[in-house]
């Protein structure tokens, strides 16, 4: 077949452009990657002749081959595994779809330097070897297969593909280093680069230098070794090799489970969000193993959503080598292993949070919004989770948790008061806030969008019920403000009684003009400074909830507010006082109007008529100027 000339995908020519021209200091990586890719492909070919033992009977000693040829100033990394076919090369090399760079397409800036760090948070897989090489050839075989093929680029736009000879199954990729990189062919540096970051492969790792043929790694599983002799640094760099991660792991878990069953576990909380934290699909990455077998990636039962960020590995010395997906999906054993592992990772985050609170709070920052799934997901673990809830609020500067807040509740509060929405300097100058600020009493201020689908999931906490301060009858008649305690009255101004002089025709008035826009029309015991704000009745949507419904389209209809207005405040006594007087019908009748859309404006909505209030408010302007 001749060769044939492709184009790589859109995505991939954005990373390779930023990729070739990059100055990013940590070339080194891109060993660290080929290794890592060598590793799993010998992986998954010893995971097959479990269940096929002739595509691996030429070769059972697994192993990654590196060779320096100075004198042809080409770096080759070898290894004999599982190997590509035609389609498979240019789905993993010539795509974003395989290539593991997605989460690295949606990080890009615009910005050079930026874009440039990002290589380092993320190394973006293969496509590192262009920081070193101006042209590159992968040469595979696939395992149980006689045809070979080889991949050529040079980095640009465009790459060949075409048959080949090659003995043994396997890969081998060469790369011509451009004139920047001759340091790789240092058998010293090369020995280096592995010691720092592949040491912990657990398949012999071969250079090809100045003095022969040498194994230069230890080859041995590093979870399968006492903790004791395991060094911060080894810890470390395996979790860079795994997570694909520059970074120190923030917390590393590793035990050994024996009795009634067998398995090591090796995990890393990272230090920053992984790119992929917020996708659709909400995938772990923790590596099953059975026996020191890699088997599988993606076994979704392993670990539940809400701990996605976790990286590192289980291996398990009771589930058989052959295991299936139909299998895993039921297996009682995985069941239990899950469990233990949910229950050690909540047990670290306990003890962080008791003895570590500025740390730990910097871990709920990047990490708290997936832990609140769970609240809403596992029921078994919610208190567990609720405990290491942390919290921003109207009367701290630093995060708090549920029992912080009801240290702080002011004598006769019984419920714990949130409000949420987009921003904390949003939520904190909400209208809505007023009264309970007015009586300091601490509300928490929630930003993130599961906080509307996990509040209605907890009855009570500790005795304490919730509620939202956007909802109708926050209960003040037992919390007086500094306000009441002056005039020693305890009046709340929640129904028509003691209202002051016209506020309730002026109400009535409101309502009656408003109609089916609003739900009711009521005197407010929130308000202090704002002359009205809306409101969700009991057993409405939340107002956030809504917004957020509608933002993604799963609901269309508005739900109608009630309209809170302040009886105290001097707009609304004016007119209050104005009731009667000539012309006071229609001033009132564009109050109402303005008063609602001001409503909607302070909840963040968009005006459904925008051109009415813009000529109402002309109005107003006009009548005030000329007055």
């Amino acid at each position: 077949m001749a060769e044939e000339v492709l184009s790589f995908e859109t995505e991939v020519g954005r990373i390779l452009q930023i990729v070739a021209n990059s100055l990013y200091s940590n070339k080194e990586i891109f060993l660290r990657e080929l290794i890592s890719n060598a590793s799993d492909a010998c992986d998954k070919l010893r995971y097959a002749a479990i269940t096929n033992p002739e595509i691996a009977s030429e070769d059972q000693n697994y192993r990654v081959t590196i060779t320096a040829e100075k004198n042809n100033n080409l770096l080759i990394v070898d290894d004999n595994g599982i190997g590509m076919d035609r389609a498979a090369l240019i789905s993993d090399l010539g795509t974003i779809a395989r290539s593991g760079t997605g989460s690295f397409i949606e990080q890009l800036s615009g910005d050079d330097k930026k874009d440039v760090d990002l290589i380092g948070q993320f190394g973006v897989g293969f496509y590192s070897v262009f920081m070193v090489a101006r042209n590159v050839e992968v040469i595979s075989r696939q395992a149980g297969a006689k045809d070979a093929w080889v991949w050529k680029s040079e980095g640009t736009g465009k790459y060949s593909i075409s048959e080949a000879e090659k003995e043994t199954r396997g890969t081998t990729i060469k790369l011509t280093l451009k004139e920047n990189a001759k340091e790789y062919l240092d058998d010293l540096r090369l020995r280096t680069i592995v010691t720092t970051y592949s040491d912990h492969i657990t398949l012999p790792i071969e250079l090809v230098g100045d003095k022969g043929t040498e194994t230069i790694n230890k080859a041995s599983a590093l979870w399968t070794r006492p903790q004791n002799e395991i060094t911060d640094e080894q810890y470390s760099s395996f979790f860079k090799n795994m997570g694909q991660s520059l970074g120190e792991p923030w917390l590393t878990l590793h035990w050994r489970a024996e009795g009634m069953m067998e398995y090591t576990g090796l995990l890393f909380i990272p230090n920053e969000q992984p790119f992929d934290l917020f996708t659709a699909e909400r995938s772990h990455r923790i590596k099953l193993y059975v026996k020191r077998v890699f088997i599988t990636d993606n076994c979704e039962e392993l670990v539940p959503p809400w701990l996605r960020f976790l990286r590192g590995l289980i291996d398990s010395q009771d589930l058989p080598l052959n295991v299936s997906r139909e299998l895993l999906q039921s297996n009682p054993m995985l069941q239990k292993i899950r469990k233990a592992l949910v229950s050690r990772v909540l047990g670290e985050l306990i003890k962080k949070a008791e003895t570590d609170q500025e740390n730990y709070n910097n871990f709920w920052v990047k990490f708290g919004a997936v832990l609140k799934e769970g609240i809403y997901e596992d029921y078994e673990n919610r208190d567990k989770l609720l405990k290491l809830a942390r919290f921003r609020s109207t009367k701290q500067n630093s995060y708090i948790s549920l029992a912080d807040y009801i240290t702080g509740m002011k004598d006769g509060q019984d419920t714990i008061y949130y409000i949420t929405g987009d921003s904390e300097e949003t939520l904190a100058r909400s209208p809505q806030l007023e009264g309970f600020q007015s009586r300091d009493i601490e509300v928490l201020l929630l930003t993130d969008p599961v906080d509307e689908f996990w509040i209605p999931t907890i009855t009570d906490w500790e005795g304490k019920t919730f509620k939202s301060a956007t909802r109708l009858g926050a209960d003040f008649s037992s919390i007086k403000s500094e306000i009441e305690k002056d005039k020693e009255s305890t009046s709340t101004h929640s129904d028509t009684e003691n209202l002051p002089e016209g506020v309730a025709s002026l109400i009535a008035m409101i309502k009656l003009e408003l109609g089916e826009k609003v739900k009711d029309v009521c005197p407010s015991n929130r308000l202090t400074d704002s002359p009205v704000c809306l409101v969700a009745d009991e057993g409405d949507i939340d107002i956030n909830l809504e917004r957020i419904l509608r933002q993604h389209r799963q609901m269309e209809k508005q739900v109608p507010r009630v309209l809170e207005i302040n009886p105290t405040h001097p707009l609304v006594a004016a007119l209050a006082n104005n009731i009667g007087a000539e012309g006071a019908g229609n001033i009132i009748t564009e109050a109402a109007w303005l008063f609602l859309d001001q409503a909607r404006l302070l909840e963040g909505e968009s005006l459904p008529d925008p051109v009415a209030f813009s000529k109402r408010l002309s109005e107003l302007m006009m009548k005030n100027i000329s007055t």
